[in-house]
């Protein structure tokens, strides 16, 4: 009969202390606590009656035991563990055929550095993921499908994929295997007594921030062709239609792999698998803080100078519309009336109304304004009403307020809203170690938005070293249609991207523009994603020159559109040296599960990501990818999900790459330091300990798009290797502890899936 055993083990170069429960594969029944009482009550009569006694006259028939399985499974299964063990007998000892890519360890490496000791908790034995082998082969090949699937996508479009789930795939597609070299570790104490100093802060910039390299013009052509941009050599090309190949998916393309994603999701027993395998994720994690909470705590104090206030955060999701809290914008509108008070600020008809104009013809002085007049703060009515909570973001509720403060495209040039951004910089340089990457937004109503854009960020000097830029594209293809603002979809695409790409062929173009993209990590997709809509579309679907329906089109029709041209452009930005750009969207807020299967094939990382709670398969691929979660409780709390029943803890404890952000401090936060106050409730809530609040932390700064020498600066100078090697404690305080258990559960497994891929391949 076979058996798993959960061991947790103490390695400590002592002897190994094991705690063993023994499993049968028979269901618990009735019978088996009979058998036990029996046996207790042969045991007293023995020493009663003596051991000589005669045999009882009412002893229990043989304990029988019904199969849970049927014989075939069970046969199967006894001949495959049969032909493991003759391998592993006739081979040397060798390691897990999908993970034979690690190099020795040589002897001048002390392991000691990489193995951290703490008590593992392990599941041994032949059958240890809990289902039958033909299960486990089948929901891998899906699961080995749908990993092919974004790896593709995120290779082709030059986004961020996993080294480790990468060599995987190459074993198991035969192609070349990236080996990991193991070197020492660098920590804060070894580098200050080396002579390259590798400090905690990176360098200030002392140069002006907005200058850089202007790049001559390289003679390509350009044209928007069915909604994707095509870069053409030169001129005899374009007339022949011979584009250069970036290797773009079409849309038929994606249509297919999205189409094959929904039906893999809805796959019952995948979705068992899926289910069983996180919530043994969310166990283990429970025994491992049981087991090595103390450690994790005792290595955190270990530590000189590093605790949670002085590792770097970064606010992965927030608008800079709303960055400020409601206290702080109050107090700048009361200054801004009283010292520009009579300076012209819009127009209303023909006629120029300053300040004092706009705030006497709402009957109201600078003392009258209180927190409550605003009404900027989200509440209780809010709720599942996505409307009124975008009216929040008009102050008194006058739009006007909103287009003078809040706009960087109004009558006095956005003057406003870059010195309350810029107030905002100053407290971030004080608190030193939070990081903001602010979403600015293009609508694609017109071409001249980005000059616009940049002019504001360059005129008015709105920089940081603590904030990147993100712009975020609202879904608002009805509106502007309904309002004649453009006739096709494909006018949006076009004003969004075709700057981007005259600017990539000639900077000098828009010189701006071109400084001001320097700054720009990646692009968002942004609105309220439970607006009704047909999220499955086919390959007949009308191509963007085509769309002139009143209807918006389905969110990942957004989505694969702002991809395919966000690939083709980083593609031909790279080809110039210049900085390329990821993919991060809202998803998973709201409205239907296949936006999150969208964004599993096309984005780096996500904001929010709820939804994910319902979909164990996507979940779970969620994680085998370490796809980035910001999540914001405080604003689900207000807009979609009650604050106890946020996935945060859960999708934490199963080692997801969730992060905490903010999202819009103006209507949910009441501190100067938003982000420490997302952290605080979470922590009081949740009951998040030290070493968890750290590791949200360290999550914040890899999901984010600081360039790669900054994150060295505050993750340490090998952040990007695997596990503990990765990681410097000095500067992150995560425990190597909590880094080692997170890679090794990670890496258990990935081997678990592919090893019964290559399994089957073997036996073939």
């Amino acid at each position: 009969m076979s058996h798993t055993v959960v061991q947790c083990r103490m390695e400590n170069g002592a002897e190994d202390t094991e705690c063993t429960s023994i499993g049968t594969e028979s269901p618990p029944n009735g019978r088996m606590s009979t058998d036990k009482e029996g046996e207790l009550y042969r045991q007293l009569s023995k020493t009663l009656i003596g051991s000589d006694g005669h045999q009882l006259s009412n002893e229990l028939s043989a304990p029988y035991e019904f199969p849970q399985f049927p014989i075939e499974q069970i046969e199967t299964k006894l001949l495959t563990v049969q032909k493991e063990k003759e391998i592993s007998t006739a081979a040397a000892p060798a390691r897990e055929p999908s993970i034979g890519t690690v190099h020795d360890i040589d002897d001048d490496v002390d392991l000691n550095d990489f193995v951290p000791h703490f008590q593992r908790v392990n599941i041994s034995g032949e059958d240890n993921t809990g289902v039958p082998t033909e299960d486990l082969q089948s929901a891998s090949k899906l699961l080995i499908k749908a990993l092919d699937i974004r790896e593709k996508y995120m290779r082709v479009s030059r986004q961020g994929f996993p080294s480790n789930v990468n060599r995987f795939l190459s074993t198991i597609n035969g192609k070349p295997v990236t080996e990991v070299q193991v070197m020492d570790r660098a920590t804060i104490e070894e580098l200050k007594g080396k002579d390259s100093d590798h400090p905690v802060h990176p360098p200030k910039i002392d140069r002006d921030p907005w200058d850089c390299e202007f790049l001559p013009d390289n003679g390509t052509v350009l044209k928007c062709v069915k909604g994707v941009f095509m870069v053409y050599e030169n001129e005899a090309n374009a007339e022949q239609n011979k584009n250069i190949d970036y290797g773009v998916p079409d849309l038929e393309t994606f249509v297919r792999d999205m189409q094959l994603l929904c039906a893999l999701i809805a796959d019952g027993p995948l979705k068992s698998f899926c289910y069983r395998r996180l919530s043994y994720l969310s166990s283990k994690f429970q025994l491992h803080v049981l087991l090595n909470e103390l450690r994790e705590l005792a290595a955190q104090k270990a530590v000189p100078h590093r605790d949670f206030y002085n590792v770097r955060k970064v606010d992965t999701h927030i608008h800079a519309a709303s960055c400020m809290n409601q206290k702080h914008l109050l107090r700048f509108i009361k200054k801004t009336l009283k010292t520009d008070g009579d300076s012209p600020v819009c127009k209303a008809g023909d006629k120029l109304m300053s300040l004092r104009d706009v705030f006497e013809s709402m009957n109201l002085t600078a003392y009258d304004l209180t927190v409550d007049m605003l009404d900027v703060h989200a509440d209780r009515n809010t709720f599942h009403r996505f409307d009124k909570f975008n009216a929040k973001y008009n102050p008194i509720g006058e739009s006007r307020l909103r287009e003078v403060f809040m706009k960087t495209d109004n009558h006095v040039g956005g003057k406003y809203f870059a010195k309350l951004i810029k107030e905002v910089f100053v407290d971030l340089q004080e608190s030193k170690y939070q990081n903001l990457e602010l979403r600015l937004s293009i609508y694609g109503r017109s071409l001249n938005e980005w000059d616009k854009l940049a002019d504001w960020a360059i005129n008015n000097n709105v920089y940081s070293d603590n904030v990147r830029w993100l712009i975020q594209v609202p879904r608002l293809y009805d509106i502007y249609r309904a309002n004649n603002c453009v006739e096709t979809f494909q006018q949006i695409i076009r004003n969004l991207f075709q700057p981007l790409f005259e600017v990539t062929k000639d900077p000098n173009s828009h010189p701006s523009l071109h400084r001001f993209l320097q700054y720009v990590i990646g692009f968002d997709s942004v609105d309220d994603e439970s607006k009704p809509e047909n999220p499955m579309f086919d390959v007949d679907v009308p191509t963007p020159d085509e769309w002139s329906d009143a209807e918006n089109p389905p969110y990942s029709y957004y989505l694969y559109y702002m991809f395919a041209n966000i690939t083709a452009l980083n593609h031909f930005r790279e080809d110039r040296g210049l900085n390329t750009f990821v993919f991060r969207p809202h998803c998973g807020e709201a409205g239907p599960v296949q936006h999150l299967v969208s964004a599993f094939i096309m984005c780096e990382s996500i904001s929010h990501g709820l939804l994910l709670r319902k979909v164990p398969v996507l979940q779970y691929l969620y994680y085998l990818c370490q796809i980035g979660i910001a999540m914001s409780p405080l604003s689900n709390n207000s807009l979609f999900l009650n604050y106890n029943r946020s996935p945060l803890p859960d999708y934490l404890s199963r080692g997801l790459n969730v992060s905490i952000s903010t999202d819009d401090p103006l209507q949910f936060h009441f501190t100067k330091e938003p982000l420490m106050e997302e952290y605080s409730i979470a922590a009081q809530v949740w009951k998040l300990s030290s070493c968890d609040m750290c590791e949200l932390a360290r999550n914040s700064v890899i999901t984010s798009g600081f360039s790669h020498h900054v994150k060295q600066h505050w993750l340490g100078p090998n952040y990007t290797r695997e596990g503990v090697a990765g990681n410097d404690m000095t500067r992150t305080n995560v425990p190597d502890i909590r880094v080692c258990y997170r890679y090794e559960t990670l890496m258990t497994e990935l081997s678990n899936i592919f090893r019964s891929v290559l399994n089957e391949v073997e036996e073939k």
